[in-house]
C-alpha cells in the first residue's frame, strides 16, 4: 500500500500508473465480452464506416467495429506480454541466482551463453523462433521470454554476487541455513527492487515486440485481435480509411509509455541513490 501511495504521488508514476491501470479495465471488459458489439461480428453493409455515435471508432473493411477489436486486441496484446515476461522473469532469476552462487565455469559457461543471445537484436532473435517453431499466440510467448531471459539472468547476477559476500550470508552458513533458505530469504528478497523496475520496462518491450510479430503475421492469427493485427490489416487503408491505423498505432504508443513512465517512478521510489527526499 505504502508503494501505490508512493507511485501515484510521483509525477510520473501518477501519469503511468492511470494509463497502465486504464488498459487494464480495458483488457478485463474485452476479456469479459463487455464490448459495443461482437468483435467477429462482420455487419457488411456498413464496411470502412468513419467513426460515429454507432461505432465510436468506425469499422473496418469487413464492417467489424474497430472498438469492440481493440479492447480484445488490447487484452490479447496484454496476456501475450504478461506470460512472456513472467516466464521470462523466473527463468532469468534462476539463472542469474544459480550462476551467482555456483560461480566458477557454471557462470563462465551461463554468462557465455546469455551474451550470445544477447548479441541478437531482439526482435530479429523472436522471428528466428517463430519463423522455426510457427506463428502462434503462445509462440509468441515462448519466443518472447526467450529473448528477455538473458537481460534478467543479467539483472539478477550482478547485485547476487554482492550479496552472496554480506555479512548476513556468511552469517546465515554459520547458522547451518540450508542453500534454498539462503538463495530465496537473503539473496531473492534483496532482488525484489530491480526486478520489479525490470518487470515493468520489459512489459513495455514485450508489448512492442507483439506487435511487431503479429504486424508481420507471426503473433497472434487471426480472426482473433491483436493491436499489431490491427496495424497490419489497415495498412492498405492508410488514405481511404485513417481511423483503422490511427486507433491501434495511439493504443500500442500509450501502453508502452505508461509502462515506461511506471518503472521510471519504481526506479526512483526503491532505488535508495535515486530516491527523492
Amino acid at each position: 500500500m505504502r508503494v501505490v501511495k508512493a507511485i501515484f504521488s510521483h509525477p510520473s508514476g501518477r501519469i503511468g500508473g492511470a494509463i497502465v491501470l486504464l488498459y487494464l479495465v480495458v483488457a478485463l471488459l474485452g476479456a469479459v465480452g463487455l464490448t459495443p458489439h461482437d468483435p467477429l461480428m462482420q455487419y457488411r453493409i456498413d464496411r470502412l464506416q468513419a467513426p460515429s455515435s454507432s461505432y465510436l471508432m468506425g469499422t473496418d473493411l469487413f464492417g467489424r467495429d474497430v472498438m469492440s477489436r481493440l479492447m480484445k486486441g488490447v487484452g490479447q496484446s496484454f496476456t501475450v506480454a504478461f506470460f512472456s515476461v513472467a516466464f521470462a522473469t523466473l527463468a532469468g532469476t534462476v539463472l542469474g541466482l544459480t550462476a551467482a552462487w555456483y560461480g566458477k565455469r557454471w557462470d563462465t559457461v551461463m554468462m557465455r551463453l546469455m551474451d550470445v543471445l544477447l548479441a541478437f537484436p531482439a526482435i530479429l532473435l523472436a522471428l528466428l523462433i517463430v519463423t522455426i517453431v510457427g506463428p502462434g499466440t503462445w509462440t509468441s510467448v515462448a519466443a518472447i521470454s526467450i529473448v528477455y531471459t538473458p537481460i534478467f539472468t543479467r539483472v539478477v547476477r550482478g547485485p547476487a554476487l554482492s550479496l552472496k559476500e554480506r555479512e548476513f550470508v556468511d552469517a546465515a552458513r554459520t547458522f547451518g541455513s540450508s542453500r534454498s533458505y539462503i538463495l530465496t530469504r537473503h539473496l531473492l528478497l534483496n532482488l525484489v527492487a530491480p526486478l520489479t523496475v525490470q518487470v515493468t520496462l520489459a512489459l513495455a518491450w514485450a508489448l512492442l515486440t507483439e506487435a511487431g510479430l503479429s504486424f508481420l503475421g507471426l503473433g497472434t492469427q487471426p480472426p482473433a485481435s491483436s493491436l499489431g493485427l490491427m496495424l497490419s490489416d489497415a495498412r492498405n487503408l492508410m488514405e481511404q480509411a485513417p481511423w483503422l491505423l490511427a486507433f491501434p498505432a495511439v493504443a500500442i504508443m500509450l501502453s508502452i509509455l505508461g509502462f515506461n513512465l511506471l518503472g521510471d517512478a519504481l526506479r526512483d521510489i526503491l532505488d535508495p541513490k535515486t530516491r527523492r527526499a
